[in-house]
C-alpha cells in the first residue's frame, strides 16, 4: 500500500526524537500502537476522541492503514 492507494497513511509521522521513533498520529505523541491497544482493550473511537479531542476520525483510518501496511511490529517499529 502506498500514498496513491491510501492517502490516510500520510497522517502517521515518525521522528527519531519523539516516542523513540515510533509511528505517531499527525505529529502528536500518540502512537499507532497505543491507539490499537486502546481499541483492543474495548475502548471505542468515540471514547478515545473524547479523551484526546485533538485527534480526528480520520486518524483512526490512518492507524488502520499503517497497521495493515506494517502488520509485523518488529518491521514497523511499533
Amino acid at each position: 500500500m502506498n500514498l496513491a492507494v491510501n492517502p490516510y497513511i500520510s497522517r502517521i509521522t515518525i521522528k527519531p526524537g519523539v516516542r523513540s521513533g515510533r509511528p505517531c498520529v499527525r505529529d502528536t505523541r500518540i502512537t499507532v500502537q497505543e491507539i490499537l491497544r486502546w481499541l483492543g482493550s474495548g475502548a471505542t473511537e468515540e471514547e478515545i476522541l473524547n479523551d484526546y479531542p485533538y485527534l480526528e476520525k480520520d486518524d483512526f483510518k490512518a492507524v488502520f492503514a499503517y497497521a495493515a501496511q506494517f502488520p509485523d511490529a518488529r518491521a514497523s517499529g511499533l
